[in-house]
């Protein structure tokens, strides 16, 4: 009964069926490492930045490049404030406001970003407080350059001069006129007269709705290795009862067969014998 699973027709699907569900169970697991090392993730930045709070701040250079390892460390670095900028559209604790960025121009010739505090409103020049002048040390936490469009970061371009949407050194090289790091630092204590900006974690070190899509992905790619499982048992039960089906005598009957001529007819109940009844019927004399 089971020979038909020697046929070329069965052997293709069995070769498909034993090649789906592997792959099918491999990309599925690959999803779920990649969710719980976002989890992972998210647990290291957590308890990094509950450590970086009681380090002690280290020199710049030391941080540099900035990677998961060292996004929100504490970090101090000395030189002159320059240029000052505002970032739009930047909230905190609900309220919308902006941020004031300077530019510390530090000894090695390159220029830090320095966000100093956050202010309430629309952004104004005017209503930001001017940096101090002459040589500073500034402690704060450090940041990995933003990307426009994520997290929040907007992407709106033709600002007014004096703004930009992101701090990041591809953002800042045309509006400024010297070498830029590629990170920056949201200082620990605010200006006079601003809040303190709060760091952010690390690119994709978050729950974020990537972490969940790797989680739904994972779902997915499982239900697909039982669906597969589902439908070769189906096909196999159907070519079974076939099988039987034939052994028994019994066909399935084919759709749009046309009858033979004259098979729903009874043998001398047709309209051919009507005529000769009728010269019958004639050729009685009547009395």
């Amino acid at each position: 009964m089971y020979r038909f699973l020697l046929t070329p027709r069965w052997w293709g699907i069995n070769v498909f069926v034993l090649l789906a569900i592997p792959f099918c169970v491999f990309m599925g697991s690959w999803q779920l490492s990649r969710f719980e090392a976002r989890v992972d993730d998210h647990r290291s930045a957590k308890e990094q930045a509950e450590s970086a709070r009681t380090q002690a701040a280290r020199p710049l250079a030391e941080l540099l490049p900035v990677d998961k390892s060292t996004s929100g460390r504490r970090a101090t670095a000395t030189g002159h404030y320059g240029r000052q900028l505002l970032v739009p559209g930047r909230q905190l604790d609900g309220r919308d406001g902006y941020y004031v960025l300077t530019l510390l121009r530090t000894d090695g010739g390159k220029a830090l970003p320095v966000v100093r505090g956050w202010l309430p409103g629309t952004a104004d020049a005017a209503k930001a407080p001017k940096p101090p002048a002459g040589q500073v040390t500034v402690t704060g936490t450090l940041q990995a350059s933003e990307t426009p469009g994520d997290n929040g970061v907007s992407a709106q371009g033709g600002l007014p001069a004096g703004q930009t949407s992101a701090i990041s050194a591809a953002s800042l090289v045309n509006l400024v006129p010297y070498d830029l790091y590629d990170a920056w630092v949201t200082l620990d204590t605010a200006d006079s007269g601003m809040t303190a900006v709060p760091a952010t974690a690390a690119a994709d070190t978050g729950l974020d709705l990537k972490a969940f899509q790797n989680l739904g992905y994972t779902g997915e790619w499982f239900v697909f290795a039982g669906f597969v499982v589902f439908m070769w048992f189906r096909l196999l039960r159907r070519e079974v009862e076939f099988a039987r089906d034939a052994e028994l005598g019994i066909f399935p009957e084919e759709p749009g067969e046309p009858e033979a001529p004259g098979a729903s007819e009874k043998p001398g109940s047709g309209s051919g014998d009507r005529p000769e009844r009728v010269q019958d019927d004639a050729s009685t004399p009547v009395r």
